[in-house]
């Protein structure tokens, strides 16, 4: 029997909704500005880019219960906190240099989060050419719903997606404005990676991120997939 030096830390899951199994967390993967007007509003060309990926810590992830008060910390350090909403995927294969039909074969599921931002400290690093952890892979920055099956169905490619802050709609957009859709994403993500069950693959935010602070009410939804709602603590 292995003896630790320390107790290790719980394993990270997110429940599968109509499932009793849940889905243990590997590794989260992020897109970075895989929507053209959000591209463009941080300052690139969408039209020359090619998806470019940061990852977070399993931990920071943050399972949101359905129909029950969640809250998210105001972060340490940071003097713009702000949010962004996006599709999660959930893999349950893995693999290198996978095909488009692969690809599409290893997407078990999705998921609704948020990729919260401490957008000073993320602005800060870019300004020096450093890595964007302190801005992007913080605790509680990755809250996500629960999991939903695809059940053999044709992958996403269209969807409406908004959050809303105090009920005035700050983000709306459609998953057909994906710059690369989930499978060209998974398909680009595994020529730099290995992926494995259990990866998570958040896919990008719409235009209009922003800020809030301590008592805003977050408020998401993702055609056919989730809601999630949320209060700044």
């Amino acid at each position: 029997m292995t003896e630790y030096l320390i107790t290790p830390e719980p394993e990270v899951v997110l429940p599968i909704v109509g499932m009793e199994q849940v889905f243990p967390v590997r590794r989260v993967f992020c897109v970075g500005r895989n929507y053209a007007a959000h591209a463009r509003e941080m300052g690139d060309d969408p039209s020359r880019d090619l998806p470019f990926f940061f990852c977070k810590d399993r931990t920071c992830v943050q399972w949101l219960k359905p129909n029950q008060d969640n809250s998210l910390a105001y972060p340490d350090a940071t003097e713009r906190f702000e949010y962004e909403v996006e599709l999660v995927v959930a893999l349950t294969r893995g693999g290198r240099h996978l095909s488009l039909l692969e690809a599409d074969d290893s997407v078990f599921g999705y998921s609704l989060g948020l990729d919260m931002t401490r957008r000073d400290l993320q602005s800060q690093a870019k300004q020096k050419g450093r890595p964007w952890e302190a801005g992007k892979a913080f605790e509680g920055s990755a809250p996500m719903t629960s999991i939903v099956p695809r059940h053999g169905a044709a992958l996403l490619n269209q969807g409406s997606i908004e959050l809303s802050v105090n009920g005035v709609v700050k983000q709306s957009s459609d998953l057909s404005h994906l710059t690369w859709d989930i499978a060209e994403v998974v398909m680009k993500l595994s020529e730099q990676f290995e992926l494995h069950p259990g990866d998570l693959i958040m896919t990008g935010t719409p235009e209009n991120v922003g800020p809030v602070v301590v008592g805003d009410r977050i408020q998401a939804r993702l055609e056919g997939v989730a809601e999630l709602e949320l209060v700044v603590v």
